[in-house]
């Protein structure tokens, strides 16, 4: 089995990197979707997100963070803690609002995808990043202990520039709603619009 694992997580003669790095890659655009997912709705539905939901975007960043670090710089333990603490972070918002419309006749905040809200969908995405961590550390522990700085290709650096750029869109997109002091309780327009 050891082999097995590090024939995989070996330089690939025809993908030129590790199982590891194609893994954070795919990890970090899963953010990435997540986060233009809440932009689209908040710019084609006019769905404003609540401070709750600007946390799990903050978190959903913060785990990006890590990813991105791992494609740029290789697996290392500390990018992995910050997934991690990003993902607990994230989770612990959601759970609140999820929480917070358990009731029964509650219809939640905001619409639905295939019947679950954005929340709910946040909450089962940052279970997955814990999950995505305890593995990803169990497949990279060699590597974790030699890891070297990974060759910047064309690839990964057109992916954390999409990632950057999604970032600061969600960062401005905040500071539209919230201003520069505290986001409303439920949110209905633009602070150029008041």
């Amino acid at each position: 089995m050891n082999k097995l694992l590090e024939a995989l997580d070996g330089e690939h003669p025809y993908f030129g990197r590790s199982l590891s790095y194609w893994l954070n890659a795919a990890a970090l655009v899963a953010v990435c979707g997540s986060l233009l997912e809440a932009l689209f709705w908040q710019f084609a539905f006019n769905e404003l997100p609540c401070p709750l939901c600007q946390l799990q975007r903050v978190a959903l960043t913060l785990a990006g963070i890590g990813m991105m670090l791992n494609v740029r710089f290789g697996p290392h333990a500390t990018h992995y803690a910050i997934i991690l603490a990003s993902a607990l972070a994230g989770a612990t918002a959601s759970v609140r609002q999820v929480l917070l419309h358990i009731a029964p006749g509650d219809t939640g905040y905001g619409s639905t995808l295939f019947g679950l809200h954005f929340y709910t969908w946040g909450f089962i995405s940052f279970l997955i990043m814990m999950v995505f961590c305890v593995l990803m550390l169990c497949l990279d522990r060699d590597q974790l202990q030699r890891s070297k700085a990974v060759a910047a290709s064309a690839i990964s650096t057109f992916l954390i520039g999409v990632f950057f750029t999604i970032a600061a869109v969600n960062t401005l997109s905040a500071v539209a709603v919230c201003g520069f002091g505290p986001c409303p309780d439920d949110p209905t327009q633009y602070i150029w619009q008041k």
